[in-house]
């Protein structure tokens, strides 16, 4: 996250690096502004999100976190106020964040008038900014509903509401920025792909600045919701990627592609992954951060890990061979390092499927913090 401004200003006001190259103009407009003590201030908000400081259990240092309380708020206050008129309200008693066996390419309800269709549009941008600011517990319910802002149903606009029942009686989780790393992860072997990916190599751009600092290390879930899409059969993608241990990316989104077995979607969700995961770390080392390693890849496809882990496999389908040798040729230049693990342990599951309250929760507890009064964060449960 960036340091807050601090310090006084001296020089040209409005162009402050031109002073030296341009003196006559500098001259002109030169003078000295002091900020004022009390107005240097630590950090509070930023787009929408809330940014706070807290003491996790146990620790006795303040770390940063990242949470869409206000912004929640004084969402609930616009939509209660837009649906009193239709003789609404919202749930008090909501414990999923969907209604339990709803599916929304199911929904046989009546399509809204148009200025229904249009709040729903609104709603849909609410909650997608709110996935945005760290409410990764509604992301694939609100990727989900987002399909049908075209022509929604009336079932599609009460289970928008159903997600802003569920926030309301959960509106202080955070994203907590902890720069600890994740020592309870086991050492992966590399494998050996010199006589198959001779030709890859990491690419590094030529103006690349000098890393400083401490290095970070990245872990990664995968999953993918085999045909999750009763009606298309379409699966979805879900990737959770930590930087040390605060989660930076996370994505959801239906496949393009629908794909005759596990192993084919699971495949097309990893290939989404690494692209993620190489973006970022291109962006952190034109940042100056230095990348401790691989990438620790964590998936529930056995299939998947034996594939890319093991050097001699062989893919014939083209389709899925296109990621399998693009996923193999980062694991050759040791970007990642892919481990298998069961199920109910991938993060990755709340980015791709509907699941119960309870199950919910605890993979959330690995994810997003609780505030408390007293300044500091405790699990979901």
């Amino acid at each position: 996250m960036e340091e807050p401004l601090c310090g006084r200003f001296e020089g040209t006001i409005g162009v402050p690096t031109m002073s030296r190259r341009y003196g006559c103009l500098a001259s002109s407009l030169s003078t000295q502004r002091w900020f004022e003590p009390d107005s240097i201030k630590e950090p509070t908000t930023y787009l929408g999100a809330t940014i706070s400081k807290h003491k996790l259990d146990g620790d006795d240092y303040f770390t940063w976190a990242i949470g869409s309380e206000a912004y929640l708020q004084e969402s609930l206050r616009v939509v209660k106020k837009r649906i009193a008129p239709m003789q609404l309200t919202l749930k008090k008693k909501v414990h999923s964040t969907l209604p339990t066996g709803y599916k929304p390419e199911l929904d046989s309800t009546p399509f809204v008038d148009d200025d229904t269709a249009i709040f729903y549009m609104q709603l849909i941008g609410i909650l997608r900014w709110l996935v945005e600011l760290g409410r990764i517990n509604v992301a694939a319910e609100v990727s989900m509903l987002s399909s049908y802002n075209a022509m929604p149903c009336e079932g599609h606009f009460h289970a928008a509401l159903h997600i802003f029942a569920y926030l309301q009686k959960h509106p202080d989780r955070v994203l907590v920025m902890d720069c600890g790393y994740a020592d309870h992860l086991r050492l992966l072997k590399k494998a050996d792909y010199s006589q198959f990916y001779e030709f890859t190599e990491d690419e590094l751009s030529s103006d690349m600045p000098t890393p400083l600092g401490k290095a970070v290390e990245f872990t990664m879930f995968v999953d993918a919701s085999h045909a999750a899409n009763v009606v298309t059969r379409q699966s979805r993608t879900g990737v959770l990627i930590f930087v040390n241990k605060a989660p930076i990316i996370w994505y959801s989104k239906k496949q393009n592609s629908v794909e005759t077995s596990s192993f084919g979607s699971e495949f097309a969700a990893l290939k989404t992954g690494v692209e993620l995961l190489e973006g970022l770390r291109f962006k952190l080392r034109m940042m100056g951060v230095p990348i401790q390693g691989y990438c620790h890849t964590c998936v529930d496809n056995m299939s998947v890990v034996k594939n890319s882990s093991v050097p001699e496999s062989q893919l014939k389908k083209k389709s899925n061979a296109v990621a399998y040798h693009y996923v193999r040729s980062r694991c050759a230049i040791d970007i990642l390092r892919i481990e298998w693990i069961i199920s109910a342990e991938n993060l990755a599951d709340v980015l791709t499927k509907i699941q119960a309250g309870t199950v919910r929760d605890r993979l959330m507890e690995h994810i997003m913090w609780k505030a408390k009064r007293n300044g500091r964060l405790s699990l979901l449960i």
